[in-house]
């Protein structure tokens, strides 16, 4: 099929940009919608602070009827390049028919704009940061997504693989399923730990979020913690600050746990929130005509039965101390108590035996497996 591409220079452009995954995807029950509002931000570098730190480009294919059958970003991330000392190039937000003209002609526009700017390799999918949608879904299709992580068809596995890409980093994800109580080896483990290092909870209002900086305080100790792991952006702060007002300010503060020593320094935080995932399909990514109450809904009313489990960050100082189970001990009860069944588990990278080692403490099942894919250029 004949394919032309084209860079998206207008705000139409970028409306249609957002908009087409909603077409290609509007009879697939395991799809989960971006918001509207939040992707036409993200996409627009005066409203996104990680535009001071890319460049980026983005492309629509249409066919010779002037249909749009594919889109693509691509991204040139200076910390990460800087960082992890690499002239990388990134594909993201790349969704497109069943036809490998057309995946090829928007991998070709990538790769030239890496080209330009002197980068020799290519990967994908990624995001301006790890706040972004990362991976293509290769395992794992016949199950609804989380709001956070997106779902794509089989087919771009196949695409992208038939473009000589392999594989470059793997994540899985898991349903745990909600225990009747507190294992005791939890239980027991939370209270030495406490004791042992002069640990405890702090729960947090939306005004000590941002008046008190522990919006900050929250995004600083993700840097510190997962500075290490695959391609991660260590954020700035006006990009913390950006994230501070998106995401706390929006979520229910009660699934947010904080843990703090003796001298009140920050050491681990737990990031949870009620799933949004079949109100965000209901209302299309649109906040209207009723889409904003579908949202508010699920987050403080009548939830949905899981839990979305964003992120578990502990100061390097504190790994491998048991702090986690502080967490749990908090975090299952306010759970049984809510009538939630089960928790989705963030994109974990294969490799991260911590991780793995938690969750095989509780019942549970393995729902995806997704990859960033690259190649040289």
């Amino acid at each position: 099929m004949p394919v032309t591409v084209k860079t998206v220079e207008s705000r139409k452009d970028l409306r249609a940009f957002v908009k087409f995954p909603l077409k290609l995807y509007k009879d697939c029950p395991y799809y989960v919608p971006s918001l509207f509002f939040d992707e036409m931000s993200s996409l627009d570098m005066d409203k996104n602070p990680m535009g001071k730190y890319a460049k980026f480009e983005k492309y629509l294919a249409y066919n010779e009827k002037g249909e749009i059958v594919g889109r693509v970003a691509a991204i040139i991330n200076e910390i990460a390049n800087r960082d992890w000392n690499h002239a990388e190039v990134r594909f993201g937000w790349m969704d497109f028919i069943d036809d490998k003209e057309v995946s090829k002609a928007l991998i070709e526009a990538v790769v030239a704009f890496g080209k330009k700017h002197g980068m020799t390799q290519i990967s994908g999918p990624l995001g301006f940061t790890d706040f972004d949608n990362e991976g293509c879904v290769v395992e794992g299709f016949d199950d609804i997504s989380s709001f956070n992580l997106k779902y794509n068809f089989p087919y771009y596995k196949d695409h992208l693989e038939a473009l000589g890409f392999g594989k470059v980093n793997d994540w899985l994800e898991y349903r745990i399923f909600v225990p009747e109580q507190v294992p005791e080896k939890v239980s027991r483990a939370a209270a030495l730990v406490q004791e042992r290092y002069g640990l405890h909870i702090r729960k947090i209002t939306k005004r000590e979020v941002k008046k008190e900086g522990y919006g900050r305080k929250i995004f600083d100790l993700i840097n510190r913690t997962y500075c290490h792991l695959f391609d991660f952006t260590v954020l700035p702060d006006e990009v913390i600050d950006s994230y501070v007002d998106t995401y706390l300010g929006l979520v229910d503060l009660r699934y947010i746990t904080l843990i703090e020593d003796a001298e009140g320094k920050l050491v681990a935080v737990s990031l949870t929130m009620p799933s949004i995932a079949r109100a965000a399909q209901k209302g299309g990514g649109y906040l209207f005509p009723l889409g904003w109450w579908y949202l508010l809904k699920s987050t403080y009313i009548k939830h949905e039965d899981g839990l979305e489990l964003l992120m578990i960050a502990v100061d390097p100082d504190y790994r491998n101390r048991g702090v986690h189970s502080i967490i749990f001990n908090e975090l299952i009860p306010m759970l049984i108590e809510g009538g939630f069944k089960y928790g989705e588990s963030n994109a974990e990278m294969e490799t991260n035996n911590a991780i793995q080692n938690i969750w095989n403490l509780y019942q549970k099942e393995f729902k995806r497996r997704r990859r960033v894919y690259g190649k040289d250029i």
